[in-house]
């Protein structure tokens, strides 16, 4: 016998996507929502000093019990799965896209529009950032649009900062303060950012992350929230329109079944699993998985390339606070000079060249005034990282497929990703990363600094799609919304629903995106009511 948990709305996922979608319906819907995540919950801020001092002192896993053994893709595809998800690591950096990201096709005559616009996603960006508690100050206007102001002000400059942006500036290209979601100020209850570079675990909780959230939730009794718990299929009704339950394994009792019934359920589980998820719940009548009807679950996954520079610049930079701050231009992901050719510019320091060291280049030991000596001759120079992620256009061939000669422990085909370049990616690639060398090269030239080597990392960077948004079934998996063009009661939202990863961060677009979703289930749902 399966044991039944019926409720309004099934979130399936507990990432920041899913911390979005249920905050904004508990508070705009009476519907009853529950939330069911396949890996741990791990509510662990009072513990968060040790575990911190452990990662410093012994390189360990900050969070223990994040991720479920045998439950990982073959390609590029992180290893987190708890309530929380990825973003319980992430390091708060929340760029938003560019105007240009959503109609490249319409400008540039290159790739694929999307089918809403900046300023129709203008409003939900200020609302994620409201949500998480965005810090930063905005570049120029034509570079950096946004109709509202920051609800945060930036994180005060550090001194090394401050000098690479006078430094940079030279170039005559405009530098101004990468935002994060860190308190600046005292937030929703949490602390003051002290800056204390280790983002991937913030020990104050002055980083957001979507454990935050749920707790928050629970101890209102807003939601109902379901870990450990894995699902496996998505169950059509007999008409095929509508999902009628979730299958799902109890990772504590896994000879139970968990059946979870729902009038609306929303796939939150990124862009990997949530792919996944359709494709294993194929069925006799449709062979080919779930909101699958076209043959575009799994396609178009998309992501960005990047490269890599560090330059010895003429300014003294003492290893200092906060070395995660950096400086962004969005100078040229505005224009291509004749080619398609688009990137943000990032600047920050890179200490570890002019760390303190405890050998000379002999090997002699250092020690006392001999070792303040040598740090002090060594430092009368600083050194800088600058990088730039371009753009890379989506082929469909670039896909999530089920990997059958895997499985996970419970028997479940595991995914294979696989990133294939569409022609234009493929095409530009050379033009795009010697435009950039030439670029770094312009800053470098400018402030009389010196470059020690660049490098290009070729993986796909911040990754999403599988689910992509359209407004043609026959090319996209939902609609503008998020909804399923193939079952009217379901719906994805987040990173497996973008078109393209533009040149920015993905995770502050990926939380505007669901709270977008939010708004339209909402609609279909019995309304908040007011005592």
């Amino acid at each position: 016998m399966a044991r039944t948990i019926e409720t309004d709305v099934l979130v399936i996922g507990a990432g920041i996507s899913a911390a979005m979608v249920a905050e904004k319906l508990s508070e705009t819907t009476d519907a009853k929502i529950t939330v069911v995540e396949a890996g741990d919950k791990i509510f662990n801020l009072d513990e968060r000093f040790g575990l911190r001092e452990r990662f410093l002192s012994y390189g360990e896993n900050p969070w223990p019990g994040d991720h479920i053994d045998g439950q990982t893709a073959r390609g590029i595809q992180s290893r987190s799965m708890s309530v929380g998800g990825l973003a319980l690591h992430w390091g708060g950096t929340t760029p938003r896209y560019s105007p240009e990201d959503f109609k490249v096709r319409s400008m540039y005559g290159i790739g694929h529009d999307w089918p809403i616009s900046y300023d129709e996603l203008d409003p939900f960006y200020q609302e994620a950032e409201e949500r998480m508690g965005v810090a930063g100050a905005p570049g120029p206007e034509e570079l950096d649009p946004r109709s509202k102001d920051y609800p945060l002000p930036p994180l005060p400059y550090s001194h090394n900062l401050g000098k690479l942006k006078a430094w940079a500036e030279k170039s005559g290209i405009p530098f101004w303060r990468n935002p994060v979601a860190k308190n600046s100020i005292p937030y929703q209850g949490r602390n003051v950012c002290t800056r204390c570079d280790t983002c991937s675990i913030c020990p104050t909780g002055a980083k957001y992350t979507p454990d935050f959230t749920f707790q928050n939730l629970l101890e209102q009794q807003k939601i109902e929230l379901v870990s450990r718990t894995l699902v496996r299929k998505l169950e059509l009704s007999d008409d095929g329109s509508r999902i009628d339950h979730a299958v799902a394994l109890d990772r504590d009792q896994p000879d139970e079944p968990v059946h979870f019934r729902a009038k609306t359920f929303v796939l939150a589980s990124g862009y990997c699993w949530s792919s996944h998820l359709l494709l294993l719940s194929k069925s006799e009548r449709f062979p080919d998985g779930v909101a699958n009807r076209t043959g575009n679950v799994g396609k178009y996954v998309t992501g960005h390339r990047s490269l890599n520079t560090f330059v010895e610049v003429p300014e003294r930079l003492y290893p200092g606070v906060y070395r995660a701050d950096s400086l962004l231009s969005k100078k040229f992901q505005h224009q291509s000079d004749g080619q398609y050719i688009r990137h943000d510019f990032r600047i920050w320091e890179a200490d570890v060249e002019r760390r303190p060291r405890l050998k000379d280049d002999s090997g002699a030991m250092l020690l006392g005034d001999d070792l303040m000596e040598d740090w002090r001759r060594r430092t009368s120079t600083g050194v800088a990282r600058m990088r730039a992620y371009y753009d890379v256009i989506p082929a469909k061939e670039s896909a999530l497929t089920l990997d059958a000669g895997r499985k996970n422990p419970w028997g479940d085909p595991l995914p294979q990703i696989d990133f294939v370049d569409s022609e234009w990616s493929r095409d530009l690639r050379q033009l795009t990363e010697d435009t950039i060398r030439e670029r770094f090269d312009t800053v470098v030239r400018a402030g009389g600094g010196k470059t020690l080597r660049t490098t290009v990392d070729p993986l796909q960077d911040h990754p999403g799609g599988g689910c992509r948004m359209g407004s043609d079934p026959e090319t996209s998996v939902v609609d503008p919304d998020g909804r399923t063009h193939d079952h009217e009661n379901l719906w994805v939202v987040g990173a497996p629903t973008i078109v393209s990863s533009g040149c920015n961060n993905g995770t502050l677009t990926f939380a505007a995106l669901s709270l977008r979703s939010a708004a339209a289930i909402a609609e279909a749902l019995p309304t908040r009511t007011t005592d």
